[in-house]
């Protein structure tokens, strides 16, 4: 029986982190946000939002992709003007990637539309339902096999 749980979460989960999934939504986020965001330029916005300024190198493995295919990505943003790139003070050979105040208020309205669409897909559950839904998933995600070791908060 508890093994059945599993499977069925398991199974949720891949449907979730389905690279075709992520695409679709980030197109429909992204949409008409201008020039420079789009599905494949999100996952650096989110990732610079969550992290903080990051060098290429460490943001990629964190958004699933390689150092050049971050830098890709950062040109086109530091382009549109939403990233900007800093010296490293740590190391004089890289530089940091940084969002600037138009790629922080992209980031907001990226984030309002990702929680509008949540909202919109659980408008028929009830209230109650959410609040217990929400508050479990996130105890799923900050104490389950997800949670990376060098992230402990003291929740476990």
């Amino acid at each position: 029986m508890e093994n059945d749980a599993g499977h069925e979460i398991a199974e949720a989960l891949g449907v979730l982190l389905k690279r075709t999934t992520r695409a679709r939504l980030y197109q429909g986020l992204t949409d008409g946000l201008g020039e420079g965001v789009d599905e494949l330029t999100y996952p650096v916005l989110s990732g610079l939002a969550r992290s903080g300024p990051r060098s290429a190198a460490e943001l990629a493995p964190e958004i699933g992709l390689d150092r050049s295919g971050v830098t890709r990505r950062a040109t086109r943003l530091e382009e549109a003007g939403l990233v900007r790139r800093e010296p490293d003070p740590d190391d004089a050979r890289a530089s940091l990637l940084v969002l600037t105040s138009r790629g922080e208020g992209t980031v907001d309205v990226l984030r309002e539309r990702l929680a509008g669409h949540i909202n919109a897909a659980l408008s028929d559950w009830e209230p109650q339902e959410v609040a217990v839904f929400a508050r479990q998933l996130r105890e799923f995600v900050m104490r389950g096999p997800f949670r990376a070791a060098d992230e402990d908060d003291g929740t476990r």
